[in-house]
């Protein structure tokens, strides 16, 4: 039987090494905690979320539109969004002194249908529309932040394009998704930036930068997110426009009644 002193003595000396092959575990197990919360945790996509911007290298309010337009598409900075961008450049400024290399009919066209549906007096640059259901000043931050929010927490069917490859001059690509009898495919090319020098008009000296800029747009129809093949030519800069860089394929869901964007996808492609 050993003595009191040698007894308490092996008994502190057994804690001390309990605790360090305590401590040693507990350090252990965060560490692995650590690593495995952090191998789990991949980043989430956002709600794919349609920005259109309507447009005009004529319009002096609408650089400031134009630059806003470019750091959404560049930061995506409303979290939960993916914000899938274009920029409609319309023809009605045209005759004010300097003719818009990037406008043509149909922007002008698809932006009247909006005026009907928001049942507003005229049509204006710029003017932001979020997923076809709100419509805002086009060089509003917090209007556009909190549009795309809304947008993003609204659920959507998810549509993807397959396939896409370039033939000659034309885009064959196929789109699957759930399209309802009320819905109809839209299918959009874009260049992914453009840079006009505006020699006359409001924004004369000034050198314009704009991304996803629309030069092909076609209605594809009900029927057309199953699978079949499609073909969309276009993607051609005009004028003074200098295109650089890819193009863009987005393809759309709408409701053919409200214009409300049901789902959207998006491609970028080597041109």
């Amino acid at each position: 039987m050993g003595s009191p002193i040698l007894t308490r003595f092996r008994s502190a000396r057994l804690a001390l090494v309990i605790c360090i092959a305590s401590g040693g575990l507990t350090v252990f197990a965060l560490g692995q905690s650590s690593q495995d919360s952090s191998a789990a945790a991949p980043p989430v996509p956002g709600q794919p979320v349609l920005v259109e911007l309507f447009t005009s290298e004529g319009c002096s309010d609408c650089p400031p539109a134009d630059a806003l337009l470019e750091r959404l598409d560049s930061a995506q900075f409303v979290p939960g969004a993916q914000a899938i961008v274009l920029s409609e450049h319309v023809t009605y400024w045209n005759h004010l002194g300097w003719r818009d290399p990037f406008s043509f009919d149909a922007m002008t066209e698809r932006q009247e249908q909006y005026v009907v549906r928001f049942g507003l007096s005229s049509s204006y640059t710029p003017q932001m529309v979020v997923d076809g259901a709100e419509q805002f000043v086009g060089n509003d931050p917090a209007k556009l932040g909190a549009a795309v929010a809304r947008a993003a927490a609204r659920p959507k069917p998810k549509i993807a394009i397959e396939g896409a490859h370039w033939d000659g001059g034309a885009l064959l690509f196929s789109v699957r998704g759930e399209a309802g009898s009320g819905a109809t495919l839209v299918a959009v090319l874009a260049q992914n930036e453009t840079r006009s020098v505006v020699a006359r008009g409001e924004n004369a000296g000034r050198t314009l930068h704009h991304v996803a800029v629309v030069r092909a747009m076609k209605d594809f129809g009900s029927k057309a997110a199953d699978g079949r093949s499609l073909r969309l030519s276009g993607a051609v800069s005009s004028g003074s426009g200098k295109a650089a860089g890819p193009i863009r394929l987005v393809v759309f869901l709408a409701d053919r009644k409200t214009g409300y964007v049901l789902g959207v996808a998006e491609q970028i492609l080597s041109e």
